[in-house]
């Protein structure tokens, strides 16, 4: 072995100071949850329902929004035949 060699320091993720973190921020979480659960709980109702319009807008992404086609609907066109 080649005492001048020196090995590439260990990812962060597998580091002394990454599992410290990981365990402070898990005791920390655990106390905001064990503290605040009835605020947390108390606003889920409302969280859901602010859910509702972020939704909506992201679930337009598909159709191209509101957007109207210069065209005939898909409606005019079956309704053709069958006005006098």
């Amino acid at each position: 072995m080649d005492p001048h060699r020196r090995d590439p320091p260990p990812p962060f993720w597998r580091s002394r100071h990454s599992i410290a973190w990981v365990v402070l921020a898990a005791v920390a979480t655990w106390f905001l949850w064990a503290e605040h659960r009835a605020h947390l709980l108390g606003a889920l109702p409302y969280l859901i329902l602010l859910l509702c319009p972020l939704m909506h807008v992201f679930m337009h992404r598909g159709h191209h929004g509101h957007r109207h086609r210069d065209g005939p609907s898909h409606r005019d066109a079956d309704d053709e035949g069958k006005r006098p």
